[in-house]
Order: C-alpha cells, then structure tokens, then sequence
C-alpha cells in the first residue's frame, strides 16, 4: 500500500524557515549594517572612501564563504586533538585540526591585516567583521600575532637578528606565509599573577633556555609565542620569543624543546586549542629589558588582547542584533511577529543600544589609540609633557574598562539575543549565537578577570591623583556628556577613593567594592554613549 503523503493531507505541515535562512545567508555584514559605516566614516575621516572600498570588496568573503567554514569548524567532531607520536614512536606533539579551519586561517592571516601595507582603520573593520565569527580557531590568533608584532616593533634588538625574521614573518609573511603568534604567560599556582612565574630562563651563551611548565596555553599550534619566564638565580620576571620549532625541524615534527601534554576542554573557543606545554630546554629570545618582563608583556601584548576583545564584543553584538531583528521581523506567533509585541520590541531596542554603544565605543578608543605616539607603554612615563601622559592613562583605564564592560554587557546580550528564537535559540545547528556566547564568556576570563581589571583601575587612578585630579580625570574621559553627568561622576569617585575598595574584607569593604564594581559600569556606558551621540551627529 502506497502511503506516501500528498498535498493536502491530513496532519500535513508545509511551515518552512527558508525565508529566514536564505535573508540571513545574503546579509552582508558591512554592507547591510549603515550604523557600522557610520561609524567608519565619523572616525576615519579623509581616509574613509579608500577604507570603505576596501570593506565593501572584503566584506562579502567574511559574510559568506569564511562564515560557512566557521560553522562546520564548530562542529564538535572536528575540534582540535592531540596526536603525541608518530608511527615510529617519535615524539611530534602534532594538533590535528580540521582542514575548514586551515582554508580559514590561510584567508585571514593571507589579509596581511598587521602589514605596513594594511591602513590601520582598514584593518580594524575587518578585524570586527572578522570576529563576528566567533572564535572560529582563527580569531584569537590574530589577536596573539598582533601582541607579538608590536613588542617585537617596539623592543628591536640587533644581537638578535631572529627577533627581525620572526617579525618578518607574522607581519609582512615569508614566501606567501603569514606566521601565527601566542602568548604563553600562565602558570598553575599564579594565573594572572605574573610575578609568581617560577619557569626557568638558564642563560645558553647569548640565548636562553626555558624548563618548566606553562599551564594555560592559548594558540598552541602557534609558530611562535611571547613567554614570560623567571632569569635563573634571580626574581625578575622577563619575556622572550620562543620558537615553536628551529629552522628546518617544522618538517621533520620535532619541536624547539618542549612538549604539549594536553588540550584543554573549554566552555567556549573550542575551536582554539589551549594546551599545557612543558619547556625541557627550549631556545629562547629575550626581547625588552629582562628587568622589566612583565611590564613590557602587559602594557604592549596584554594591553593589545585587552583592546581587541573590545572590538570583539562589538562584532558580536552587531551580529547578535542583526540577525535577532531578522527573526523577530520573519516569525510570527499567535497571530503576530514577534517584534509586534512590546516585550520583544523592547528587548530588540535594548539589544541594538548596547551594540551601537560597544561599536560606537570601541572605534572612539581606538581613535585614540592611534592619536596618541608610542600607546603601548610599559608603564606611565615621567618623562613624558603632562598632557600626554593625561591622555595615555586615558587609554589605559578605557582599555580595562572597555575589556570588563563590554564583555560582560555582551554576554548578556547574546542571551537576550538567543531568546529572540525561542526555542530555536539553543539549537546549535539553527543559530550561531549560543556558539558566540560561551565564546564572549571566555572573553571576559582572559587577560585578567573582571575583580582583578577593576582592582587595577582603582589602583592606578589613586597612584596618578598627584598629577592626574579625579575631577580632571572624569571631565576629560567624559568629554561631550552633559555637565550634570560629568559633575555626579566626579562626586562618586572622589568618595570612592576615600573607601576600603581594596583591602581587608569587612562590611565597609564589601559595600564599596560593590559600589566601585557599579560606578565602573555606568562610568564607560556613558562614555560609550557619547561616542555613539557622536556618530549619530546628536550634541
């Protein structure tokens, strides 16, 4: 008996998502988002026609062809693993990744987005298109190389002639090929306590060798990696390029002295293999002065992951409100869409605030970043005219809030997002939000967890108080906002610096922390606000 179903049967359901799908999969990410070429062109300035030609040509590639191979790199039986031996028992230490993930890194590091060659404003966009991937195995390592270009920019030395062919290599590439930086700091008994480092560093003639474990390792199939390590006989802490292999051995597997014991399982940016490695002699490079490890490793690469998860944030919110508006305008339940109800309308609004202010804010810091001559500083130089070190410690602080505010904002986006879909929202296959969430999550973990960026920005804004008033500090951070405004956040930090945020834990404490936790919040939103007035041409 033939019991095939033919239209019009009884209990037959025709609904289809196709509409949704195929708008979604023809969006252009740049194209289709007017407020992100707003925002480009308030603060690009003379260079943004070139810029958005650049971005129109390039932003179908994101949107399209390099978001298919994100998907099918998230597919939890592709994720990374480790291979320790080969079949003739040596010992290779090979990540195996899936191919999508090679073709994918091979396209965005083949941007050449750190090259001289590459316009600075021109390689942010692409930078935010980018990470409105998620993690996909790709993201963080363009964070990492960036943190390795630049200590390797600022800290030349000539008795080193490997320092240059390192920077060669990850920034203008060798024979076609774009090397990939890490940043190996972590420790098990110390996290971001840098000064707890206790791996070794044992002078070999000029060089270095390491022993001893890192145990957080992000970027482990990286070709090379900046490694904070304790001098031998000593207590200070200095950085070093280490090599994931020596000239000629990338073939033969045999890597530069160390060994991957194992991969992480993380929450988020599972595509991304996170490795505890341990270092049994490797050659090493010190680059900055060995006295100063970890100030040249946190105010150059630290400071640059900080500021690139901010830019982060906003791509995956502009992604977030976009493709949540897109449902909300297709589905429709109980008779009406979904953005028909006020609720729903609401959350939309409050969705695409939150991702116009991060979007709108990440560009204002970077504008800044790229006014200012030599931003990466490890520490505030003296040395400096007044204004300019106002203006450097600026950065500094929006940079950490910037990192704890807007992940921890985009966290809660991406959840609003998600319940746009109702159900649909956690289904993996249907939507790549719950994907970016855990990935955002992640984000607000690294560099520096949200207590200790908070502590550090209390600290430092008393350490400065002799040369940097807080009134002065307030006025000019929140330059544009309304005079009330800036008036009661300067009356709440003047009050909270004369509290016990930091110390010994008793109920004042407890009070104020909480306190210092909000200001810190309200403070940046209205920064970010400003920015965003300021694309939107509002005084």
């Amino acid at each position: 008996m033939n019991t095939t179903s033919q239209p019009g049967t009884k209990g037959e359901n025709t609904y289809t998502f196709d509409a949704f799908v195929e708008k979604r999969a023809s969006l252009d990410w740049y194209k289709d988002e007017p407020f992100l070429q707003k925002a480009a062109e308030t603060f690009m300035g003379d260079s943004f026609e070139s810029v958005h030609e650049a971005l129109l040509s390039f932003s179908p590639k994101v949107s399209s062809k390099w978001n298919q191979l994100a998907e099918r790199i998230a597919r939890p039986e592709v994720r990374p693993y480790m291979l320790h031996f080969d079949a003739f028992n040596n010992r290779i230490d090979r990540i195996v990744r899936p191919h999508e993930v090679h073709q994918l890194e091979n396209g965005v590091f083949g941007e050449g987005l750190f090259s001289s060659k590459m316009p600075a404003w021109e390689s942010f966009v692409k930078r935010m298109l980018i990470h409105q991937l998620g993690e996909a195995g790709v993201t963080c390592p363009l964070t990492c190389t960036h943190g390795l270009v630049a200590i390797l920019e600022q800290c030349p030395d000539e008795n080193y002639p490997e320092l240059y062919e390192t920077l060669m290599h990850t920034k203008e590439g060798a024979n076609g090929e774009f090397a990939i930086g890490a940043q190996f700091m972590s420790e098990i008994q110390g996290g971001s306590d840098l000064p707890a480092n206790v791996l070794d560093a044992v002078p070999d003639g000029k060089y270095y060798r390491l022993y001893g474990n890192k145990f957080f390792c992000s970027v482990a199939h990286a070709d090379y990696a900046v490694v904070t390590a304790k001098m031998a006989d000593t207590n200070q802490i200095a950085a070093f390029i280490v090599p994931a292999w020596l000239p000629g051995d990338k073939e033969k597997e045999k890597r530069n002295g160390y060994e991957i014991n194992r991969i992480k399982w993380k929450m988020g940016t599972a595509e991304l293999p996170t490795a505890e490695i341990q270092y049994n002699g490797a050659l090493a490079y010190p680059v900055g002065p060995k006295d100063k490890g970890i100030a040249t490793a946190v105010g150059i690469v630290l400071t640059l992951s900080r500021l690139e998860i901010g830019i982060a944030c906003a791509g995956f919110m502009l992604r977030a409100s976009r493709e949540a508006e897109l449902y909300a305008d297709f589905r429709t339940v109980f008779g009406k869409k979904v953005k028909d109800y006020p609720l729903s309308a609401s959350k939309l609004n409050k969705i695409k605030d939150a991702a116009e202010r991060t979007t709108a804010g990440a560009f204002k810091i970077y504008d800044l970043f790229l006014k200012l001559d030599k931003p990466l500083n490890p520490g505030l130089h003296a040395d400096r005219p007044l204004e300019v070190r106002k203006q450097l410690f600026n950065l500094r602080a929006l940079v950490l809030m910037q990192k704890i505010c807007a992940t921890n904002e985009g966290a809660e986006v991406l959840r609003e997002a998600i319940s746009m879909f109702g159900g649909h929202g956690v289904m993996e296959e249907f939507s790549s939000l719950p994907r970016i969430f855990r990935d955002v999550v992640v984000n607000e973990q690294w560099e520096g967890p949200r207590n200790l960026l908070l502590t550090q920005i209390y600290r430092d804004i008393q350490r400065v108080s002799d040369w940097y008033k807080p009134s002065d500090f307030v006025s000019n951070v929140l330059q544009g906002a309304k005079q009330q405004v800036i008036e009661e956040f300067t009356e709440q930090l003047v009050l909270l610096l004369q509290k016990p945020v930091i110390g010994e834990v008793s109920d004042a404490s407890l009070q104020a922390a909480a306190e210092w936790d909000t200001f810190c919040d309200q403070f940046f939103k209205v920064y970010q606000t400003v920015a965003r007035n300021e694309v939107h041409g509002v005084s």
